[in-house]
This record gives C-alpha cells, structure tokens and sequence, in this order.
C-alpha cells in the first residue's frame, strides 16, 4: 500500500511540474520572458525555454521515480525562489510553492518506493533497501 501511495504523490507532484513547463514552451512564452526581460535577465526567451526544460524534464523524474532524492531536493529549492521571486505578492500562490517544496523534502528524505525506475526496468527495490 506504501508504494502505491509513494507512486500517486509522485505522479501528483510531478503533474504540475509537467504542465507548467509544457505551457512555458507553448502559450506562456510570450509574457513569462516578457516578465524576465522587465525584471532585466538576459536573454529572457532563452531562459524562458530553459526554465521549461527543467520543469518538465525535472517532473518526469519524479513521476517515474529515477533519481527522487536529487531531483526532490532541486525542486523544492526551485519552488521555494520562485516562490519568493514570482509569487510573493500572491500568498495562496506563495503557500502553494511551499507547500510542494515541502511535498518534495518528504519525498527526498524517504524514497520513491518499489515502482520506481533505478537504471534497469523493472529492478525493484523495497522501501527498506532504497532508505540507506
């Protein structure tokens, strides 16, 4: 029951990473680099595209499992900043960064579980094995 509660928070955290970095290639482009360039990053269209790399790349880890100590780590400090860079006026958004940057600690700290990917599909691992 425990992995297959490790595998839905996953796939829960993950889907917003997903979606979010998906938009970032697609509609949201336009404003999000517009909104770099006005805080006076360079080449804000590059790093617009690089955010969303990151994004989906870094979802798509969680969601199968592959590397979640690392990858939960970058992503609840990457939740945290822009938190704090994007959402600061905002607290509902704000809470939510936190909230996720917190989601992604627990992970870190545990494991992904047994259906998670290790380097060789279907290796599995237990719960016990994977958290020392």
């Amino acid at each position: 029951m425990n992995n297959i509660l490790l595998l839905v928070g996953r796939i829960l955290l993950a889907v917003l990473f997903i979606v979010s970095g998906a938009s970032k290639f697609g509609y949201l482009a336009g404003p999000l680099s517009g909104m770099l360039g006005g805080m006076g990053v360079p080449a804000p269209l590059f790093f617009t595209y690089l955010m969303a790399l990151c994004e989906v790349v870094g979802g798509m880890a969680i969601a199968v499992g592959y590397q979640t100590r690392t990858v939960g780590i970058l992503l609840a400090v990457w939740s945290v900043l822009t938190g704090i860079v994007a959402h600061s006026g905002d607290p509902v958004q704000f809470m939510k960064n936190l909230g996720l940057a917190g989601g992604f600690l627990v992970l870190a700290a545990t494991s992904p579980g047994s259906f998670a990917y290790y380097g060789v599909w279907p290796e599995r691992r237990s719960l016990s094995a994977s958290a020392s």
